[in-house]
């Protein structure tokens, strides 16, 4: 084996460590077991008897997360103990841990890799509904944490007219809503405004549906079934903020929902795109945020978005160069790119 052959296998075999820690991490997780290493170093027995796992179990795992540097360990053998550091706490612990939005979506992926392959073979697609729920879960956290934390105030700072008209009471629709986390997050932050989100999906509907039940938010939220080519209802133009929020690249027809989203927006609102943060332009090798989008297109939102045809089969590597295509040919005139900062997401002000 030359010196670049070994640097390949080596690089492969540390991301196949990191992948298996990962799922230590999700194993713990699921456990409950990092709540109880926090402010008292305890023993593997202790842990056990805390968490109501087998006493041998929590042995090895506390020892392969100490290996891992992701727990510290202290004392003598046989009784060393664990504990959680303070610098991890935050990404451990919490309801839900936000550690969950990189962890379940590989153990999510691998139960429908085969069927992920298959799709390959066939030129065909996978449903968002048939990836299993780590996966359907992790996303959501990941975006709910997003919505709920950035996007009122990105929407306040960046499109200070459309904010205004909000806090005054006016219409928003919420395309490609989901389990509804944005809906309920652009309810909650203008609670005089009139929110609908709208899903292809009946059954995400049902989801969101409980989700603001379950949420306690306002009165003025609805939800609503849509056609994959955009709500059903005629838009009518009475929108102040019409919203595609980290959605339109799964669909298949993101051309026919935007000159929806067009019509539907008043003449003094617009279109608020929210879209991974891909490059301008291909280049590889790449950094870590397009590798990143890279591997949940080819595992993910690419399957998803050719599950429907026709299908302009966009992926999650959708560059500002295609979002300004799908908007001039939905009509737009103006596609702007505002001024927010997130390591992976670009906002679009479509008008």
């Amino acid at each position: 084996m030359n010196s670049g052959e070994a640097a390949f296998a080596g690089r492969l075999f540390a991301a196949g460590i990191a992948a298996a820690e990962l799922l230590t991490i999700g194993l713990g997780l699921r456990l409950g077991l990092y709540a109880h290493l926090c402010g008292r170093p305890l023993t593997a027995g202790e842990l056990a008897g805390r968490a109501g796992i087998g006493p041998r179990y929590a042995r090895e795992w506390l020892e392969q997360q100490a290996a891992a540097g992701i727990v510290t360990v202290s004392g003598e053998p046989p009784e060393h103990r664990f504990l959680l550091p303070d610098a991890h706490r935050a990404a451990l612990t919490g309801d839900p841990p936000p550690a969950l939005a990189s962890v379940l979506p590989a153990a999510g992926i691998a139960p429908v890799l085969p069927r992920i392959a298959e799709a390959y073979r066939r030129d065909g697609g996978l449903g968002y509904h048939e990836y299993g729920e780590d996966f359907r879960g992790a996303q959501t956290e990941l975006n709910r944490a997003v919505f709920e934390g950035e996007l009122a105030g990105w929407i306040r700072s960046a499109l200070p007219e459309v904010h205004r008209r909000l806090v005054r009471g006016a219409r928003i629709a919420d395309v490609g809503c989901g389990s509804g986390w944005s809906s309920i997050a652009l309810a909650r932050a203008y609670p005089r405004a009139a929110v609908t989100g709208f899903d292809s999906d009946e059954a995400a509907v049902g989801e969101a549906k409980a989700n603001a039940a379950a949420a306690g938010a306002p009165d003025t939220l609805a939800f609503a079934r849509a056609a994959a080519d955009g709500p059903a209802e005629a838009p009518g133009g009475g929108y102040a903020l019409v919203c595609v929020l980290d959605a339109l690249h799964d669909m298949a027809r993101p051309v026919e929902v935007l000159r929806w989203c067009r019509r539907a927006a008043h003449a003094s609102g617009g279109v608020l795109l929210m879209e991974p943060k891909a490059a301008e332009e291909f280049a590889a090798p790449a950094g870590e945020v397009e590798r990143f989008l890279y591997a949940v297109s080819v595992l993910h939102c690419l399957p998803v978005g050719l599950s429907e045809r026709p299908s302009a089969g966009t992926g999650t590597v959708i560059r500002p160069s295609v979002v300004r295509g799908y908007a001039h040919a939905a009509g737009f005139q103006s596609v702007a790119v505002l001024s927010v900062e997130h390591p992976l997401h670009r906002l679009y002000w479509l008008r």
